[in-house]
């Protein structure tokens, strides 16, 4: 029996819906490690841009740009991101939509690249989640986070050349174009052992459930006819 799950997840750093679905799916893999101590967990995170359409110099809050760019109106908005706020109070995360610079995330992206890189991904994902819908630093500007990221390992030099890295840019191209062929249209989208497909921001119970069945499945395909 394998007793190792593998789970490629996509997130875009703007995405309220990552920043929730990251914290539920923590506590589901914490959960299932506690109680199945043999099981280890192989995780490997993706890029995808939920906006590419963002201006690169876009100035204002995630209400103007819904609301200006994409013709939402205000108050439907300020009522939808209104509701979602609550939702994350409620599970101890912080979103400040007022504050949130909305920005292009082409090239923080790059930078998680070279997170991933250099083994702190997971670190670099939660400081960048914290910056944007907390503290509104703009995802698009490279003094900005090279200031926060100096924080978690990454000093300001090696974001600024993460901008600039071509390898690093088509390494974000390829996890799109991946997340394409795999007909993924919204995240975060997680994937387990190559195979099973789950989609949105989950319950801990709901993940836990899905790494149970696929264990399930993965012994019974094991078994000889």
């Amino acid at each position: 029996m394998n007793n190792t799950i593998r789970i490629d997840i996509w997130s875009d750093i703007a995405c309220p819906w990552c920043y929730i679905g990251a914290n539920r799916f923590r506590i589901a893999v914490e959960q299932f490690k506690a109680d199945n101590p043999e099981v280890e967990f192989e995780i490997e995170g993706h890029s995808y841009e939920l906006a590419p359409d963002t201006p690169l110099n876009f100035e204002g809050s995630e209400i103007d740009f819904l609301v200006k760019h994409k013709g939402m109106p205000r108050e439907q908005v300020e009522d939808m991101l209104g509701q979602m706020t609550g939702m994350a109070a409620a599970e101890g995360i912080t979103f400040d939509f007022e504050k949130v610079a909305h920005s292009n995330t082409a090239a923080a992206h790059r930078v998680l690249h070279l997170a991933k890189e250099q083994g702190i991904y997971d670190e670099v994902l939660a400081r960048l989640f914290k910056a944007y819908f907390e503290e509104g630093v703009n995802m698009s500007d490279v003094a900005q986070l090279g200031a926060v990221l100096d924080e978690v390992g990454l000093n300001p030099e090696e974001v600024e050349d993460a901008f600039e890295s071509e390898n690093l840019g088509e390494a974000v191209e390829r996890d799109i174009t991946r997340a394409r062929m795999l007909g993924v249209t919204g995240v975060p989208f997680y994937l387990i052992n190559e195979k099973y497909g789950v989609s949105g921001a989950q319950q801990p119970e709901m993940f836990v459930s899905a790494f149970e069945q696929v264990l399930t499945l993965e012994a019974e395909g094991d078994q000889p006819d």
